[in-house]
């Protein structure tokens, strides 16, 4: 199954659970702010990026009762009816691997394939977590993403193929399902004009895209090097016109802040003000 009809089974599952009106916007971005939906009740198809970096502490030891605050934030989310699909990064276990592995001569393919492996497992480890709520196996392809969305479980997904940053596998994943919203948990509390730990650094409450562009504009494409966004991710974002928000995912309950409607972060905005 594929392509048209499958994407048509996928809507078919989601209108036939959510009424006319919940398809509307849940953000108003023509002027980059939110409002909060009358609804609260209201469903939506969502896939979240979660840094991989955030499942360590600073001396890289997994953090279980955090991996556990994200667990119970997104099952309860799917209990009033969200559904998500989740891409984990590889972080800095997966830095220090590729890192270690172009020093000892492994090509970039190579060193894409360590970092792609190391992301699975990082969601294997929240997959775990979940327990009955997740798809009982890693999305390798979107293919597969797309099957398996239509279950109504938590899709989890690391890495797809060489040269391809999770950030751009999150996008993709987002445009395939039909996604209503795209949330990059990260370090950071969003996207600043230069490096936040600058004096002086600007956290933008909102961004178009174009300006996004301009200040990430600096980003390596190298395995390992993929920052808040990489070309490819924002090539998706803006073809498709995904509604994007970039937040601190350290506070796991901050997805269910966004999931209410609270502003936190910074919206990518497609529309020119």
């Amino acid at each position: 199954m594929g392509g048209y009809g499958l994407h048509r089974s996928i809507d078919t599952v989601f209108e036939n659970s959510n009424s006319l009106s919940n398809q509307e916007s849940f953000f108003n971005l023509s002027q980059g702010v939110w409002y909060r939906h009358t609804d609260r009740g209201r469903n939506m198809r969502t896939v979240l990026k979660l840094g991989g970096s955030l499942l360590y502490d600073a001396a890289d030891e997994v953090m279980i009762d955090r991996i556990k605050e994200y667990a119970d934030t997104i099952a309860d989310l799917t209990k009033h009816g969200h559904q998500f699909a989740i891409v984990v990064g590889g972080g800095r276990p997966a830095r220090k691997f590729i890192a270690a592995a172009r020093e000892l001569g492994a090509s970039e393919a190579q060193c894409d394939w360590l970092g792609i492996k190391i992301a699975r497992h990082n969601a294997e480890l929240l997959s775990a977590a979940l327990g009955n709520v997740a798809y009982p196996r890693i999305a390798e392809t979107l293919d597969e993403l797309e099957i398996a969305s239509c279950t109504g479980r938590v899709v989890l997904m690391g890495g797809l193929t060489p040269g391809q940053s999770t950030n751009a596998v999150a996008a993709l994943a987002a445009e395939s399902i039909h996604a209503e919203l795209l949330l990059n948990a990260t370090n950071v509390d969003g996207v600043y004009d230069r490096d936040p730990k600058e004096s002086g650094a600007k956290r933008f409450d909102s961004i178009h895209i174009s300006d996004l562009k301009e200040v990430l504009s600096g980003g390596g494409t190298k395995a390992g090097e993929y920052k808040l966004f990489d070309p490819v991710a924002l090539r998706v974002v803006e073809r498709s016109k995904l509604k994007t928000v970039i937040f601190d995912g350290r506070k796991p309950d901050n997805i269910r802040k966004l999931m209410d409607g609270e502003q936190i972060g910074t919206i990518i905005t497609h529309e020119m003000s």
